[in-house]
């Protein structure tokens, strides 16, 4: 295959095509629910494992979950893409495996990874909770940006009393019933900032398509806009650094889980490896 270039919707594989379909149908319950006050992003988003609302089901339904009208549109272009070619080389079994493991994979590298951003945090507030003393209340304010906001719901008002508590503590150090209601507050936050780190989306799985297209037709031509000609093993090579770059340089206000991206090229690579191995790589 000395290039690829989308050529319209002229033939879905059955597994493109009914990932497709799911996705879709799942978005459009997420949008209708919300309307009728159910959140399914936090039934079926992948929490973090410390958090109330994380179930085991999730490292598997995150991936039917998208954000937003933008994030399902590019996620199902690239499956179809992508994937539509590697299935029909491939065929629906290994297929599927591969975009179930590498999705999976995704979620396990965001956890890690944000475990690892979270524990700084969580020790923080811990802190104030086991000793609240008066230097452990200034490191948290100082250092942790609470996630709370004016539509955050109940836990907005007891913010601000929180803040109110602090203002008295501050004051006068003894206050034993401010310390207590300071404690309260952050035992409840605890819990509601947990709940705040959700990664939704196929991207993960998206991601290891795009490195299995890469490694398979590193030669292929992708059209960047439809217009630029740009060789598949470059074209991966270059996302996944951007990645990483804007992983480990994580802008303020980037909801974006790039570690899950990089997870599932990672897990992808690891399979293509073992499959190259084996000398199965283009076979079913």
């Amino acid at each position: 295959m000395s290039q690829y270039r989308p050529a319209g919707f002229r033939m879905l594989t059955p597994v493109v095509k009914n990932l497709l379909i799911i996705n879709t149908l799942v978005f459009i319950a997420m949008i209708s629910l919300q309307k009728a006050g159910i959140d399914l992003t936090a039934i079926l988003g992948l929490h973090y494992p410390g958090a109330s609302d994380f179930r085991a089901w999730q490292f598997i339904t995150y991936m039917f979950m998208h954000g937003g009208f933008t994030h399902i549109l590019f996620n199902m272009f690239a499956l179809w893409m992508f994937g539509n070619v590697i299935e029909n080389v491939w065929g629906p079994k290994r297929f599927l495996i591969f975009y179930t493991i590498t999705g999976i994979g995704a979620g396990l590298t965001y956890i890690v990874w944000i475990s690892f951003s979270l524990s700084p945090q969580l020790s923080l507030i811990n802190n104030v909770i086991e000793d609240p003393s008066m230097g452990n209340l200034s490191a948290l304010i100082s250092q942790h940006r609470f996630v709370v906001g004016q539509y955050s719901g109940a836990i907005w008002s007891d913010f601000l009393q929180f803040q109110d508590n602090v203002k008295a503590f501050e004051i006068n150090p003894h206050n034993n019933l401010a310390a207590q209601k300071i404690v309260t507050f952050l035992s409840e936050y605890k819990a509601y900032f947990l709940n705040q780190h959700v990664v939704v989306g196929a991207s993960g799985a998206i991601f290891g398509l795009l490195l299995a297209f890469g490694m398979m037709f590193p030669n292929s031509l992708i059209y960047v806009y439809f217009a630029i000609p740009v060789k598949a093993k470059w074209f991966v090579i270059f996302y996944g650094a951007a990645e990483l770059f804007s992983g480990i340089y994580n802008r303020p206000g980037d909801n974006v889980a790039h570690f899950a991206h990089l997870g599932g090229m990672l897990f992808g690579y690891l399979i293509l490896l073992y499959w190259k191995k084996k000398g199965t790589l283009y076979t079913t």
